[in-house]
This record gives C-alpha cells, sequence and structure tokens, in this order.
C-alpha cells in the first residue's frame, strides 16, 4: 500500500463513514469519488454510472475546475478504456493510459493523464459504475505506474462499500418516490369518496330546487338551504385534504431548509439562476409557513414559466414576530391591472386567498419589461 496499514485503514474507514451519511444519489456519487481521489492521493478521480443507450447516465469528477468542466462539453460517451471498464467489469491499472490501444483521445480542454487506474462498482454480477483515478501524486519509476497493487486493493475495499451505498441511495429515493405516489392515490381516493357523493347531492338538490321555484316557492326555498350546507360541507372536506397535503418535508425540517431545498431542485432544473437568501426567521405557525410555502411555490412557477427571467431571487426575512417573503425575477414583467381586465390571474387570486388567509398581505410590482416582484407578509403565532 502506498500508505502504512494502520494510516490506510483509518483513510477507508473515514471514506466510508462520509459515504454512509447521505442518501441522495448525486451526493454519494460525490462522496465516493472525492474519497477515492483523497484516499490514493491522485490528482483527478471520477465515476461514471451507465445508461441503457450507450452512454452515462451520470458523470462525477473530482479534481477538474468548473471552467475546465465546462470547456470539455458534453458527457463522455462509452468508448475506448471507459467502455473496456463497463464492458469488461475489470480493474484496469496502467502506466500511461495514452498508450494503451483502446485509447480514443479526449477532448483539447481535458486535463492531461497518465498513469491510471480504474476499476468497476459491481452489484452482484451488475456493473452500476466504474470508478478512475488519474495521476497519483508520487514519484514513478520509469515507464511505471504510479498506483499500486496496495493502491488497487484500497479502492477494491472502497468499491464494495460504494456499491453498497449507491444501491442504498437509489432504494432510498424510489422508496420516497412510491411513498409521494401512494399518498396522492389515497388522497384521490378520499376526495373521490367524501367530496364526489357531496357534490353529486348538491346538483340533485339544486336541480329539484329548479323545479320547485314556481310550483311551491317555500318548498323551493328550503332546498336552495340544504344545498348551502351541502356546499360548505364539501368546502369543509377539500380544505381538509388540502391541509394533508403539507409537505412532508415543511414538518420535518421546517420553512427555511424546504425552502432552500426546493430552490436548489429549480435552480439545477431550470436555465435560470435561481437564489435564496434568509435572515432572522425563527419558525412560524403551521398554518403561515404552508402560506409562505404554497405561494412561494407559486410564484416561481410563474418566474421560471412564463417570465423569460435569466435571474429569480427569493429572500425570507424576519418583520417583527413574522416574517417577509420576496419572490424577484428579471423577466417580462406584466400589467397586473391589465391582467386581471382580460381575466388571467397568474395564480394571483390564489396567492392573496393564501395570504389573507393567516392574516397576512400580498403586493406585487410589476411592469412591462421591467420583471415581477411578489412580497407577502404574514404575522407570527
Amino acid at each position: 500500500m502506498s500508505e502504512g496499514p494502520q494510516s490506510g485503514l483509518a483513510a477507508v474507514s473515514a471514506a466510508l463513514l462520509a459515504m454512509s451519511r447521505h442518501l441522495e444519489v448525486r451526493d454519494v456519487l460525490k462522496t465516493i469519488v472525492a474519497s477515492a481521489r483523497e484516499l490514493l492521493d491522485a490528482e483527478y478521480a471520477a465515476l461514471g454510472v451507465p445508461d441503457d443507450h450507450g452512454g452515462f447516465a451520470q458523470f462525477v469528477v473530482d479534481g477538474v475546475s468548473e471552467a475546465q468542466w465546462k470547456a470539455i462539453g458534453p458527457l463522455p460517451r462509452q468508448h475506448g478504456i471507459l467502455a473496456a471498464m463497463l464492458r469488461d467489469a475489470r480493474t484496469e491499472r496502467l502506466a500511461d493510459v495514452r498508450k494503451d490501444p483502446r485509447f480514443e483521445g479526449w477532448p483539447s480542454a481535458h486535463p492531461d493523464m497518465s498513469d491510471f487506474l480504474g476499476l468497476p462498482i459491481k452489484d452482484g454480477d451488475e456493473t452500476i459504475g466504474a470508478l478512475f483515478l488519474a495521476n497519483k501524486r508520487c514519484s514513478k519509476p520509469e515507464g511505471g505506474c504510479g498506483f499500486t497493487e496496495g493502491d488497487e486493493q484500497l479502492l477494491g475495499i472502497l468499491a464494495q462499500h460504494a456499491a453498497i451505498a449507491l444501491t442504498n441511495a437509489r432504494l432510498y429515493e424510489r422508496s420516497r418516490e412510491l411513498t409521494i405516489a401512494e399518498e396522492r392515490s389515497r388522497l384521490a381516493h378520499e376526495l373521490h369518496d367524501a367530496v364526489s357523493q357531496k357534490l353529486f347531492s348538491l346538483r340533485l338538490t339544486a336541480q329539484a330546487a329548479a323545479t320547485l321555484v314556481d310550483r311551491d316557492p317555500a318548498r323551493a326555498k328550503g332546498e336552495l338551504q340544504h344545498v348551502v350546507a351541502l356546499a360548505a360541507e364539501a368546502a369543509d372536506e377539500l380544505r381538509a385534504a388540502v391541509v394533508e397535503l403539507r409537505p412532508a418535508a415543511l414538518d420535518e425540517d421546517g420553512l427555511v431548509a424546504t425552502l432552500r431545498t426546493h430552490i436548489q431542485v429549480l435552480d439545477r432544473a431550470h436555465g435560470a439562476h435561481v437564489t435564496f437568501g434568509t435572515r432572522g426567521v425563527r419558525a412560524l405557525p403551521a398554518a403561515q409557513e404552508e402560506a409562505l410555502l404554497r405561494v412561494a411555490q407559486e410564484a416561481l412557477h410563474n418566474a421560471l414559466r412564463h417570465s423569460g427571467a435569466a435571474e429569480v431571487g427569493v429572500t425570507l426575512e424576519k418583520h417583527g414576530t413574522g416574517a417577509v417573503l420576496r419572490v424577484t425575477d428579471d423577466g417580462a414583467g406584466f400589467e397586473p391591472h391589465a391582467i386581471r381586465r382580460a381575466g388571467r390571474h397568474l395564480g394571483l387570486v390564489s396567492m392573496r386567498d393564501r395570504a389573507s388567509g393567516v392574516g397576512g398581505r400580498l403586493t406585487v410590482e410589476s411592469a412591462p419589461g421591467k420583471g415581477t416582484t411578489i412580497e407577502m407578509e404574514v404575522p407570527g403565532g
């Protein structure tokens, strides 16, 4: 081994602990790559996860700057030595990867690499990834590889545990998706059973009232009062279902953490740069947090789907005993009064309803070509 047994085992232990702290697949991949590079003191490390179409579904690197990575271009295809790693599922230790007959070259912006160590990450007989290391930081024998047999053994131990960590992360994400799907299905059934019956009764009662208006006005009045009662019950059922839709992350993590995670996902998923800042906000009553989150989601949806904004900023700050939320974009903007006259709302009505429902207020500032700012202020408990 390139290090003594005790220090090598300590490094492996630290790497395994780091991997066990994460459940998201992307975080696990990044931790594996960083741990491998640090463990074997390599200049570069990468981990590729194959897709079913001859390319990489995911490819994570460590030791390459963001500017270099952008200059390299699209994700590498499975060719040359990388393809061999996934196809043959065997370890490759090379003195100079560029001299290997399977080497097909890299983009001009790719860092220069020489000695190379790569090995598959396997779950049973299935190759679920390939781990690559290059440029061992050490003095190398003439024409030899800096990576040793001991390095190969250490990386093999890491790869075995990486397979477990990656499989667990995938199972966790799949479990979460199934839980969400099951919850949606359950709520759909509840809505159908509880609300549709009342709406059906409401329709029949309204029809009966319509036929009685001329013949028996007193009885028609009684039927209409029943319509009002049924409508109120249906509204209560819908409100109860909406309360159940309160995101679990909000209950577990609080508003700030939930908003931050949501915005990080949107920033990765859209071309616009989405940022989040917060200052001094403490936990608020559940109804206020729910309303703030929903308004933020609606405002972000408008900014990212309709405004053409390049920059979207979300801030959440303490305001008295409550908080104030601002969602600002540099998009096309609009004339709020014209939107209202045209019968379009962009969700503004529901946002105002949410704000007023928790004793808050919502303001909208926008003009064509000037972007939009939506501000919601809520009191504390």
